[in-house]
């Protein structure tokens, strides 16, 4: 049903994607454009998110649109407290959109959307109790639903990858620096972690000293997560869970070992890939529209 229609929106900073759902979830459409540089008032970013309404709705007019930007998100006063990749500091970018919108406007963190859309469609959609999201890319971070609610914490909640490590040859790094597909990539001087993977598979030593580096750093902020929150699974998203066994099987590895007697989350490769936080913008909009 067309009139039932919603948008989601994901504010990245490579691209801004967008995709129109009907209400069986059907996508109506796909679009994506460039993100802006040196946006830091977010007005041509607004301007963009505004066009790809626009577009979208000569498709079917939307009864409410999800945005979702990356970074330190406080969605309950609507502000982005801080992206680096946007360059954007408490900036109450929902603010900048309303007066150009005559639908309701959904506003939310890129990673906890993600998040709600692998607990709701995606790779955890079977599975009960709390789930953790942590895509590993570019950065590391993390998301947990509860109860079907992406948890905020004052838009705080999440941040893994900024712990600094505290001893070892490590000492000063942060866990991201280590873990994520970008870090590896980089401490191995190369083109992307996929590359390091394959070296790994082919017997390079320094390529398996950094993914091993990787696996433990990572291991470790998961084993955080689980005796905290107890999830019964950690979807894995991002580029580096394309590595498929070479690296769960390691991490789940190094995930027993450090918890013993504490329960076990399943580990999941994460479904929805890079259009996860443009779903789950789209479910934010969608969940306006059944509370009406």
């Amino acid at each position: 049903m067309t009139e039932r229609a919603v948008l989601g929106i994901d504010v990245g900073g490579t691209g801004i994607k967008a995709a129109l759902t009907d209400a069986d979830g059907t996508v109506l459409g796909r679009w994506r454009e460039a993100t802006p540089s040196g946006d830091t008032s977010g007005a041509l970013t607004r301007d963009i998110v505004l066009g790809l309404v626009a577009i979208a709705s000569r498709v079917a007019a939307p009864a409410a649109v999800g945005v979702v930007v990356p970074g330190v998100v406080d969605e309950e006063h609507g502000v982005c407290i801080h992206a680096v990749n946007l360059g954007w500091r408490d900036l109450a970018f929902p603010e900048l959109l309303r007066p150009a919108l005559d639908v309701p406007l959904a506003f939310g963190q890129d990673v906890r959307a993600g998040a709600l859309a692998e607990a709701v469609s995606g790779a955890a959609a079977d599975v009960t109790g709390t789930i953790a999201f942590v895509p590993v890319g570019t950065g590391l971070a993390s998301a947990l639903v509860i109860d079907g609610v992406p948890f905020a914490g004052g838009g705080w909640a999440g941040e893994i990858g900024q712990r600094v490590i505290q001893d070892g040859p490590h000492r000063g790094l942060r866990v991201e620096e280590l873990a994520s597909a970008g870090g590896i990539a980089r401490r191995a001087g190369a083109r992307d972690a996929k590359t390091v993977a394959d070296a790994v598979a082919s017997g390079d030593t320094a390529a398996i000293a950094i993914w091993n580096d990787a696996v433990d750093a990572l291991a470790e902020a998961l084993a955080g997560i689980t005796v905290v929150a107890a999830p019964t699974a950690i979807v894995i998203g991002g580029g580096l869970a394309l590595a498929g066994a070479a690296l769960f099987e390691p991490l789940e590895h190094g995930l027993r070992e450090r918890l013993d007697v504490v329960r076990v989350p399943q580990l999941l490769p994460a479904r929805h890939g890079d259009e996860a936080a443009t779903v789950g913008a789209g479910i934010l909009a969608r969940r306006l529209v059944t509370a009406r």
